[in-house]
């Protein structure tokens, strides 16, 4: 009669002879590379997802900042707010931030009153500096050779355009991801001076830039509302400065920014 052995269950914390078990150095060292191959197409999948997720929220960012523009205007005999002035008792009045005078910076009047109860910021703008008078930053930035005139820039233009100005509102870019080489941005500048509009020197245009900071693409909210995400940079040289890497103009002329056809 044979005696069976009966062969004791394993107990936590035993260890597994792999060789016993039917595995194979070959076949283990196989199946780390495949782990490993799946962990990087996950991480792979979810940098693509959060990107694209952050892309989307932006976008939405600015199609409401769109609304509250318009709304703005609609409110305000048809013109648009300004990107920056001169206003008694603040020491800083912008379109998205104010200073006032010996105070702390406060939300500007894109956030108050349009829809907008909170300061949008841009999810994948993650620098943290701000280039005017310590205002905190956003990530955006308001066209402002053409549309939202800044108080004290020299041009013929003396307030901001109006709706009705506007000949071709699918393409006049109104806001966008600001970006340039020392952080934050928050005025939209044409590639070229346009004496009609804004003829500031050409250091206005080397930090009135976009960031492609979406996946190699910047997001661009026109005057109709609706909001594209573009891949071209245009650098330009020359007289009309430089920019940054990662920055750029959103055409080459100043075609995606003026008020005329």
């Amino acid at each position: 009669m044979v005696k069976t052995v009966r062969k004791p269950f394993r107990q936590p914390g035993d260890i597994i002879d792999l060789s016993s078990a039917g595995f194979t150095l070959l076949e283990l060292f196989v199946v780390i590379a495949i782990a490993g191959i799946l962990m990087t197409l996950t991480v792979g999948a979810v940098g693509k997802a959060r990107t694209a997720s952050q892309r989307v929220k932006c976008a939405s960012n600015l199609r409401n900042m769109v609304v509250a523009a318009t709304a703005y205007a609609e409110d305000h005999n048809g013109r648009f707010p300004w990107a920056s002035r001169k206003v008694k008792g603040y020491q800083s009045w912008c379109w998205d931030f104010v200073i006032p005078s010996g105070g702390k910076p406060q939300p500007g009047v894109m956030w108050s009153g349009y829809g907008i109860n909170s300061v949008l910021q841009c999810p994948s703008f993650i620098d943290g500096r701000a280039n005017w008078e310590g205002d905190p930053y956003t990530g955006y930035n308001y066209n402002s050779s053409f549309i939202g005139k800044v108080e004290g820039d020299p041009a013929k233009r003396q307030a901001p355009a109006m709706l009705s100005q506007i000949e071709d509102p699918a393409r006049t870019a109104m806001f966008g991801d600001g970006q340039y080489g020392s952080g934050a941005n928050k005025f939209m500048r044409s590639p070229k001076a346009d004496r009609s509009s804004d003829f500031s020197g050409k250091y206005i245009r080397e930090s009135g830039t976009q960031g492609f900071r979406h996946g190699g693409k910047t997001n661009v909210a026109f005057a109709d509302g609706h909001v594209e995400a573009l891949s071209k940079p245009y650098k330009l040289g020359g007289a009309e400065g430089f920019t940054a890497p990662g920055c750029g103009f959103i055409s080459a002329d100043n075609s995606l920014y003026s008020l005329k056809k």
